[in-house]
């Protein structure tokens, strides 16, 4: 087993082709020393994987990924090490899904009228969850022969500004970093070469790390990537933004960490807010 983490990790809880047990599987087999399941607005593929992972060595970090929106655009927060009990986190995810839900159900029906329907059933077997997204979509439409590839059906459809497309309401950053605070998580931001002027910003508001290795990153875009990291005391991270073959070609284990930068977002967790005491002296309800 090397000492390498792919923090950066999707299964069928969210858009993934591969189960939480199939992930855990394969970061065996490359001999990953650590994963991280940070799959889109639910944190429900975090507690199969880490049952499927207990007594092998390898070591699953629980985590979420949240879509923001900025004025530089669409930012995705990383959340690891979240405690969705008792934080609330778990409701305002699940509300999140809803939107995806509503939204992808639109996206059908604008497919529908450029004469290319497809079964909003499909989609939901597709998905197989709560959580519905484009790849869902795009899966669909690619087993009805309208598109030749995932890629196609985002590049000329679904994408952002694409005839099919849809928006939805996003959360801003400052929200999802402090949704992931509450959950006494870390908040990290995910692929940011695009929006690295955010991070001075968000690292006043909490944020705990940055993806400098990511697929596709060049050498010198990690370097950047790095000094901006060392320049704000961001822990580094990376990871491959594993989906699935069928979903986004990029392989599990393509981009990582070392295992240090685990333990690096383990010592950066907030602390366990005090129970609020009664005036008897016991713990009150907070």
């Amino acid at each position: 087993m090397n000492q390498r983490a792919d923090l950066h990790v999707h299964t069928t809880a969210s858009d993934g082709q591969c189960t939480p047990e199939e992930v855990v599987e394969m970061a065996r087999a490359l001999g990953l020393r650590a994963i991280a399941i940070t799959d889109h607005e639910t944190t429900l593929g975090n507690s199969p994987a880490r049952r499927a992972a207990r007594g092998t060595g390898l070591f699953v970090v629980p985590g979420v990924e949240i879509s923001t929106e900025s004025a530089l655009g669409e930012v995705h927060i990383l959340g690891y090490f979240v405690q969705p009990q008792g934080s609330g986190l778990e409701q305002k995810l699940r509300a999140m899904r809803q939107g995806r839900l509503a939204r992808a159900r639109k996206m059908v029906d604008r497919l529908a009228r450029l004469g290319m329907p497809i079964a909003w059933e499909r989609v939901r077997e597709i998905a197989a969850g709560e959580s519905v997204g484009r790849p869902h979509v795009a899966r669909a439409m690619l087993e009805r022969g309208y598109v030749s590839s995932i890629d196609e059906a985002f590049d000329l459809y679904i994408g952002s500004g694409g005839p099919a497309y849809v928006p939805r309401r996003h959360v801003s950053p400052a929200e999802a970093i402090a949704m992931i605070m509450e959950a006494r998580g870390v908040a990290v931001l995910a692929h940011p070469l695009r929006v690295a002027g955010i991070v001075p910003e968000l690292a006043k508001l909490g944020l705990q790390g940055l993806e400098t290795s990511y697929p596709g990153y060049s050498p010198d875009e990690v370097a950047y990537l790095s000094s901006i990291a060392r320049q704000h005391g961001l822990v580094e991270t990376g990871g491959s933004d594993f989906h699935g073959p069928e979903v986004i070609s990029v392989e599990l284990g393509a981009a990582t960490a070392p295992f240090e930068a685990v333990t690096a977002l383990m010592g950066r967790r907030p602390a366990a807010q005090p129970q609020r005491q009664t005036r008897a002296g016991g713990p009150g309800v907070a």
